[in-house]
Parts: structure tokens; C-alpha cells; sequence
């Protein structure tokens, strides 16, 4: 009876637990969604209510004043081209590291995790000249190129694929099967949810990154949806307010509908790292 009864306490306790964690990430998409819907001095004044009335004054305002379709499409360019490319490299570099033998291999992943430990403010003036140097200054060349490659990522992969038995390799290669063979039947479809952990990731990082397009982007046709965002800032508090909601909601929306589509992906990677450790 005193095991049922702690039992019973054991999962209440983790309920709750589970309840108050489920509450505190989604109350920031529901206060986002709710002052979206709200009129302007309900916004000011009372922002965590529910509204008095429900508006679309917001994304109306929204779309007369920006080209709404002309930055998601941008946007979309960005974290559609940096997420392929990321996710590809990070592929190939975590099955060479992983899979392939080669002289200096444990020496040459361990400088690129110290590389980590480098504060990322430290390259941003380098890179800013050198990329002014060769001509990419307002080109979207400037942000997908230097993002291609995440030592993170490449981290990622790498411990998911050690997880991938070593006899499954060498089965393929004394069968003749070459590297390349190997890693597009083999590797790929076994590292599938590492490298949709990856491609969401990458995906978000793009999607919401304010200050790379704002340092490289300086024409307003190659604008994304975060300086859309930057030009509802007002000089009066509140001013705007509706509109700056309204876009915040649309920003999140692709984000969430992805991580929705691959998130058993999602889980699987973290849980099989876990377990490889």
C-alpha cells in the first residue's frame, strides 16, 4: 500500500512538473498570439489580458506597410540555402571523423572544438573586411557561405554516427562498396534524425538571426522578416505596437510548423547521442 501510495505521489509530482514546464514555453507564443489580436492601447496597458475585442488591425497594418511576401521569400532563400548547406557538410565531416581513419584525425576535431571557445564578437570585424574585400557586401552570399559550416553541428553528427557499429562499415567495404557508397546508403538513412536535429536547428538560427542581415543586407529588396520588424520601432511607447505583434506571430509560424513535421526526429537525435555517450 506505502509503494502504491509513493507511486502514485512519484507521478503526480512528475505531472505537475511537466504541466508547469509545458506552461512556461508555450506562454510566450500565446502572449505573442494574444497581443496580436488586440488594439493598440490594450496593448499599452494591459498586455497580459485577454482582449476586449479581437482585431486584425495589426496584420493589416502589416501588409500595407511592408511587401510582406517579398521577405518571407527572402527569408526564406536564406534558411533554405544555409540549412542544406549546413546540413550537408556536417554530414560529410561527421562520417570522416567518425568512420574514416586518417593521420591527425583525434588532433584535428579537438583544435575545432577549442575553436568553440572562442567568443564568435572576436571574428565579426575580420570576416565583416574580408567579405567587404571580395565584393559580398549586400549580396545573400555574405550570410550563407560563412554559416555553412557549424562546429557544433559537425559535433552533433559525429557522436550520433559513432553510435553506428563499426562491423556495419567494414561488412560494406570488404563487399567492395566504396566511401561514397557507404555514406549516401548506409550512413545517411541510419543518421536521419541527427541531421533533421541539425536542419531544424540551423533552420531557426537563419530564420531568426536579426544582426547578420542587418550588418550585410543594405537594400531594401534583399530585406528579411527581422528588418521588416526593425522599421515598426517607434519614438512614442506603444507606437506601432499593433503591427510589431502581428509580424512577431507570422515570424514564428514557418518556425513552429516545421519543428512539427520533424520533431520525432528531433527526439530521437538527442536521445541516441545520450545513449552513444
Amino acid at each position: 500500500m506505502k509503494i502504491f501510495r509513493r507511486d502514485s505521489l512519484s507521478l503526480l509530482a512528475t505531472y505537475l512538473a511537466l504541466t508547469l514546464g509545458a506552461i512556461v514555453v508555450v506562454y510566450p507564443f500565446f502572449f505573442a498570439v494574444n497581443n496580436s489580436l488586440k488594439p493598440g492601447r490594450e496593448i499599452l496597458h494591459a498586455p497580459s489580458s485577454l482582449p476586449s475585442e479581437i482585431t486584425l488591425d495589426g496584420y493589416t497594418g502589416v501588409f500595407d506597410e511592408l511587401n510582406v511576401l517579398l521577405l518571407f521569400k527572402n527569408s526564406l532563400i536564406l534558411g533554405i540555402s544555409i540549412t542544406f548547406l549546413n546540413t550537408l557538410l556536417s554530414a560529410l565531416a561527421g562520417y570522416a571523423f567518425a568512420k574514416i581513419p586518417f593521420p591527425g584525425r583525434g588532433r584535428i576535431f579537438g583544435f575545432m572544438l577549442l575553436t568553440m571557445m572562442i567568443p564568435s564578437v572576436l571574428f565579426l570585424i575580420p570576416t565583416y573586411v574580408f567579405i567587404y574585400r571580395i565584393g559580398w557586401v549586400g549580396h545573400y552570399e555574405a550570410l550563407i557561405i560563412p554559416s555553412a559550416i557549424s562546429v557544433f553541428n559537425i559535433f552533433l553528427v559525429r557522436q550520433f554516427m559513432l553510435g553506428i557499429p563499426d562491423e556495419l562499415v567494414e561488412a560494406a567495404r570488404i563487399d567492395g562498396a566504396g566511401e561514397i557508397t557507404i555514406f549516401l546508403r548506409m550512413i545517411l538513412p541510419l543518421a536521419r534524425p541527427a541531421l533533421a536535429t541539425v536542419a531544424i536547428l540551423t533552420f531557426m538560427g537563419s530564420w531568426n538571426d536579426f544582426f547578420g542581415p542587418l550588418l550585410y543586407l543594405n537594400r531594401p529588396d534583399r530585406w528579411t522578416l527581422q528588418l521588416g520588424l526593425l522599421q515598426f520601432k517607434g519614438t512614442v511607447p506603444g507606437e506601432n505596437s499593433e503591427q510589431i505583434w502581428a509580424l512577431t506571430t507570422m515570424i514564428i509560424v514557418p518556425i513552429v510548423v516545421v519543428y512539427f513535421f520533424i520533431q520525432e526526429q528531433f527526439v530521437k537525435a538527442f536521445a541516441n547521442v545520450s545513449l552513444s555517450k
